[in-house]
């Protein structure tokens, strides 16, 4: 147990968004295991007795972004609500807990949120997340709250400024620091087409690790397929972009057996995309610039729809790239995406990622949906810039 509890607190230090003096799991064996810093594994183990779940993560995001929404909340608000789809479909809303509440005992105070939730912010910690079965899916709780934690900031202070004391100072270090060039510099792609099984998921596993760890992806989110003859190859559904090996399902175009029953829940759109356009390589991601700029409408105010995500009938462009609407699944991303990405090969969904494609490899795919998410880095700035 001991070695999935550092697994997990690796991966917090390696994707950056946590620090290791910052973080800390415990876990339920035969006994309470744990690691970490010795604060926050306090807070961990207790908060895991209490709850009488099998994990829980604490830690304090590298970002100030979670804690800067919990202080622009209102008083009298206990919850955050994100509008990505990623939070929509995963998280709904994510509970805030302010310090007077942790004066006491953080830890009943943490779990009394926490119960029948994924994660929570608690003020002056970070965010706690749980996982009812395994210390993955507390990993994988609270990498979802961080990622929509950061997408939630970027919008609001787009429209809002900012408006609390060091805020605008913290943004610049984040900007200047840790924010990095986003490239393909230094990837190997395989040349296409791929024939060969072998070497068909050897690529599908590699180029899921790039997707993953160039940060266009969060925590299990994202997929990936490569069409060849009758088969599609495709990550399983709840699979990690960068441990992909036994994970990708080679599901047959003519439905002749029932092995699509695993694989990413979209599936379907892959489909439509590939029978569309007839391209083999296809990458979803969530890039965090592309989510907030596509949320961006003018005409919000006018608008009767409420549910822009899924209602929305118009396409936008950001740049060349076409903006649509449509539920995830075997929704409207199926009939959506399909129409308007073969033209510039690249087509963002509201609120939930990118999807791009390459005419016979992934190197055109990746390139394409860096091409887009350095497109929306550059064009947030501006706008932000503007507005200070």
């Amino acid at each position: 147990m001991l070695d999935q509890i550092e697994k997990y607190l690796s991966k917090l230090t390696e994707d950056r968004s946590s620090c290791p003096d910052n973080q800390a799991i415990a876990a339920q064996d035969d006994v309470v295991v744990f690691s970490g810093e010795p604060l926050f594994s306090h807070i961990a183990k207790e908060t895991l007795k209490s709850l009488g779940c099998f994990a829980v993560v604490v830690a304090k995001p590298a970002l100030p972004f979670a804690d800067y929404l919990l202080q622009r909340a209102r008083d009298h608000e206990c919850k955050i609500t994100p509008r990505d789809t990623e939070s929509r479909t995963f998280l709904h809303d994510i509970p805030i807990i302010r310090k007077k509440e942790l004066e006491n005992n953080p830890a009943r105070a943490i779990s009394a949120r926490l119960a029948g939730r994924r994660g929570v912010i608690a003020e002056g910690i970070g965010i706690i997340a749980a996982g009812t079965l395994t210390v993955e899916q507390a990993y994988i709780n609270w990498s979802s709250v961080f990622h929509s934690t950061f997408v939630k900031y970027l919008s609001d202070i787009l429209n809002e400024g900012f408006t609390l004391s060091g805020e605008a100072d913290a943004f610049i270090s984040f900007r200047n620091d840790w924010l990095r060039p986003l490239t393909s510099e230094g990837l190997e792609f395989r040349k296409g087409p791929i024939k060969t099984k072998e070497d068909i998921l050897d690529e599908v596993i590699r180029v899921g690790r790039y997707v993953e760890r160039r940060g266009l992806v969060d925590s299990f989110f994202g997929n990936i397929s490569y069409a060849c003859g009758n088969l599609l190859y495709i990550s399983q559904t709840a699979s990690s972009l960068d441990n992909l090996s036994g994970c990708i399902d080679p599901v047959p175009f003519d439905d002749s057996s029932t092995v699509g029953i695993t694989a990413s829940s979209e599936l379907a759109a892959h489909r439509a995309i590939i029978e569309k356009t007839g391209c083999r390589a296809i990458l979803h991601g969530h890039p965090r610039f592309a989510v907030v700029m596509s949320m961006l409408c003018g005409e919000r105010e006018s608008c009767a729809i409420s549910d822009c995500w899924k209602d929305c009938p118009k396409i936008r462009f950001l740049g060349n790239t076409p903006v649509v609407a449509g539920e995830i699944g075997a929704g409207g991303l199926a009939k959506n995406v399909s129409p308007v990405i073969g033209k510039t090969g690249q087509a963002i969904v509201y609120g939930h990622g990118v999807f791009s494609i390459g005419g016979s490899d992934f190197a055109e795919a990746f390139r394409g949906m860096i091409n887009v998410e350095n497109f929306c880095r550059n064009e947030y700035f501006k706008l932000l810039d503007n507005k200070n």
